[in-house]
């Protein structure tokens, strides 16, 4: 070898020692660099990712998961193989030979970019996507790469590639909030990750890539794309053969935003769980991954959502077709999917369904209903809209489906409450009801509250969110009566009192006019039993009974029911129930009658755990339970209740309430066949308000029905017309198969048989009637509220002690 070639030799080795220590002296400068800036290997195997908040029913059935990532952990064993293979085709396929770093996948994308100079061509291998997303910003710094590379080696060395390829399926983002292949899943085809097709699966694994171009919502066809190369790098990886390819290839593209994935639909019981979680552990828990169980029995919160949505939809018909319907054009020559695409923007609200008119015939009309096909509503669902004028007026009759639809008519239909695909569903025309609802079901004996509806659809309007179960603080109207009655019973006053039914005239101090009230029916009825006046929800009897009573005896009386000292106006219209009240505390309030005087705290939230695991907090309830210590095991970790009212006062107006349901304003709910059953309406002036307060001694439901931008409801928009139907549905439900059950008679109760017409006891002349009193408060004769009234209270005309007696076992006919 010549001396020149040897110095060529010697100075190339040179070269190469030189470039190798300034490789390596500049690899270990930044490492110094970057180094403190890295996630040691103790914290990147206790890394969290950012969980959704998680809500369940009392029975572990999911209601919502709520978080600014959408996310579902899954471990590595529980993400299919062909979900596997699909990102490892579409993004490294040498994951599992590489060490983090594909240098013949660099070489290739170098390659690819000097030949098309656009420099797109990227190289990441799964392991620098994995430490990318989980640790680095998106930045495109110097820095930020020198740290993805050094925290790639480390991840590489401290990890499985089964554990890095489950962390990285965890992490990427996929657009629409949703982070992970198990979120992406419910995102995209609103299926469980374990289902996902093939061809589903490899639409999913480009996706990544470019969360905004590849979208197959968005992009379809650019989806449709990708999914075919997906499919070609798998076929000629030997993860699926030729077979399987094209038949996932010809598979319908059919990706749409879906909500997460819920079990029972309780949207308004979620956003009170995530306030909740928030004022205990600040903002960051609802993405730290808790897990809150609530009182919510699913079957009934489900049976709730469908009482009240089929009972405002029922009123909103009764007020005629406004058909303020948006306009498609149609050749007749529409696919389902472009039908679908035409009715993409109008969602599901509450039971009702986007459908696109087809056509329209003499006495019937074909709708394509969407993401379900051709369907034709018969006349008897569309006869009728009559032309909505006023909440008064409405138009002729039609006599056409012509008159109340056009060709291309984008409408709303409902199936009659039923299943769609129940043999004998009928599909009906339908329209978003103005009008609003709300119900809720509280246990009275720990005031869990079982179901919660705020609203026709959370999910709809600008009020959608309003939860108006406990946020909306309406009138109650006669729904109040039975507090003022009960403040009554436990002054002088029994359910034999005889108070006149006349004529009322409030003299104002100033310059307002007299107040003249009235009742309902604009009738008078005369002298009039205490019972029968609840009964028959009379106003002016109310009145009087409060004059009698006093406002600070009956406001003192009406607290213990949980109602605010400062809501209750301190002036007679009291007596017709002008505070204002939420449907929740109206329940909270009954609830004290049907559990016989215990006053209960409303409560959701049965348990929370923190990520761990750990059960951070367990609901100590208020428990019915009389003859309980604080420390008693009866209690299960909870509270005695405080009694606050008699057992003697819960046990008359339960009895009083009772005959309200059998026979006066509320006896519509005797569809449900039970003699268990108790409540009061309510209807305020002009039908502002509607409502019904139902219960037995295991159950109260109140329901409320009125519009948000408050207006009346219309003529004959009464309680008992709006607001007992979505009770009925509910309790329908609710008690079936439930045992009938009443309040026991309670010691100091006795049953006297008076005179119907006096109230005292019953002559020899007359068919008397039985009635409940308090031992210590028999009846008298006497009538108050009449110039010649006498003292209804002196015991002038005692009972003599064959009228005087225990009384049996209730039946039928006596409630409670």
């Amino acid at each position: 070898m010549s001396r020149k070639l040897i110095r060529l030799a010697l100075a190339g080795a040179f070269s190469v020692i030189t470039v190798t220590v300034l490789a390596a002296y500049g690899i270990a400068c930044s490492y110094i660099y970057v180094e403190p800036s890295l996630p040691s290997a103790a914290t990147m195997k206790s890394i969290e990712l950012q969980v959704p908040l998680r809500v369940y029913s009392r029975e572990n059935k999911l209601i919502a998961q709520i978080g600014t990532e959408r996310r579902s952990p899954v471990q590595y064993d529980e993400i299919p193989e062909t979900v596997r293979n699909a990102f490892i085709a579409a993004e490294d396929d040498r994951f599992f030979s590489h060490h983090g770093f594909d240098w013949q996948g660099i070489a290739r994308a170098m390659l690819v970019n000097v030949v098309s100079a656009d420099f797109a061509q990227g190289a990441s291998t799964i392991t620098m996507q994995a430490a990318r997303n989980l640790f680095l910003t998106q930045d495109r710094t110097i820095r930020r790469k020198l740290q993805e590379i050094f925290l790639t080696y480390r991840l590489e060395r401290e990890f499985t590639k089964q554990e890095i390829l489950g962390l990285y399926l965890n992490v990427i983002f996929f657009g629409q909030r949703s982070y992970g292949v198990a979120a992406a899943a419910e995102t995209y085809f609103g299926k469980p990750l374990a289902e996902l097709t093939l061809a589903e699966a490899a639409t999913l694994a480009r996706v990544p890539q470019s969360p905004s171009s590849f979208n197959p919502i968005t992009n379809p066809q650019g989806a449709t794309e990708r999914r075919a190369y997906v499919l070609r790098r798998m076929r000629e990886l030997g993860f699926i053969d030729a077979t399987a390819a094209e038949a996932a290839s010809k598979e319908p593209l059919r990706a749409k935003t879906h909500r997460p994935i819920a079990e029972v639909d309780a949207p308004y019981v979620a956003e009170m769980v995530r306030l909740e979680i928030i004022k205990r552990y600040g903002a960051a828990a609802q993405n730290s991954g808790y897990r809150v169980y609530t009182s919510i029995d699913g079957k009934l919160q489900n049976a709730a959502n469908q009482a009240l949505r089929n009972g405002l939809v029922e009123y909103d018909q009764r007020h005629g077709w406004r058909g303020d319907t948006p306009k498609v054009e149609l050749t007749g020559s529409e696919t389902a999917e472009q039908f679908n695409r035409m009715l993409e923007e109008y969602t599901t609200v509450g039971l009702l369904t986007p459908a696109v008119v087809v056509s329209v015939a003499e006495k019937s009309a074909r709708v394509y209903l969407k993401e379900r096909g051709m369907v034709d509503i018969a006349w008897s669902g569309m006869s009728w809209a009559r032309k909505y004028e006023t909440e008064l007026l409405l138009g002729p009759e039609p006599k056409t489906a012509g008159e109340i639809l056009a060709r291309g008519d984008i409408i709303y239909t409902t199936l009659d409450g039923k299943e769609f695909d129940a043999k004998d569903a009928k599909l009906r025309l339908a329209q978003v009801p103005e009008a609003e609802a709300a119900l809720v079901a509280v246990n009275p004996n720990n005031g869990a509250i079982i179901s919660l509806v705020g609203g026709f659809d959370y999910f709809d309007k600008g009020l959608g969110k309003f939860n108006r179960v406990i946020q909306a603080k309406r009138q109650p109207g006669s729904g109040f009566k039975p507090f003022l009655y009960a403040a009554a019973l436990n002054g002088n006053f029994t359910p034999s009192s005889i108070i006149i039914d006349a004529p009322v005239v409030v003299e104002s101090s100033g310059e307002e006019a007299a107040w003249r009230p009235e009742n309902s029916s604009g009738t008078f009825g005369g002298p009039m039993r205490f019972r029968e006046a609840l009964v028959r929800s009379r106003n002016l009897v109310s009145i009087r009974i409060l004059k009698e009573l006093g406002l600070k005896p009956a406001t003192d009386y009406a607290t213990r029911f949980g109602f605010a000292r400062e809501a209750l106006p301190q002036n007679l219209t009291l007596a017709l129930g002008t505070m204002q009240a939420t449907p929740l505390e109206m329940a909270a309030a009954y609830a004290v009658f049907a559990n016989g005087g215990f006053r209960v705290e409303p409560y959701f939230i049965e348990k929370i755990e923190a990520p761990s695991g750990k059960v951070v907090y367990q609901a100590a309830p208020t428990v019915v339970c009389p003859d309980c210590a604080p420390s008693d095991a009866k209690l299960k970790g909870g509270r005695p209740a405080e009694r606050v009212i008699s057992p003697q006062i819960a046990f008359l107006m339960s009895s009083i309430m009772g005959d309200v349901v059998k026979r006066g304003t509320g006896r519509r709910a005797m569809a449900l066949g039970r003699n268990d059953i108790a409540g009061k309406t309510g209807t305020t002036n002009d039908s502002m308000d509607t409502w019904f307060n139902g219960f037995n001694p295991d159950l109260v439901a109140t329901a409320w029905v009125g519009f948000d931008q408050t207006r009346s409801l219309g003529e004959n928009e009464e309680g008992a017309k709006t607001a007992i139907p979505i009770w009925l549905d509910f309790m329908r439900v609710a008690l079936k198969g439930v045992p009938e059950r009443r309040l026991p008679v309670p010691d100091g109760i006795v049953q006297v048989m008076i005179s119907p017409t006096t109230g005292g006891p019953v002559t020899d002349d007359e068919q008397g009637v039985f009635e409940y009193f308090r031992a210590d408060r028999l009846p008298a004769i006497g009538v108050m509220g009449g110039d010649e009234a006498s003292n209804p209270f002196a015991p002038t005309l005692p009972a003599t002690p064959s009228d005087l007696r225990r009384p049996p076992p209730p039946t039928n006919d006596q409630i409670f």
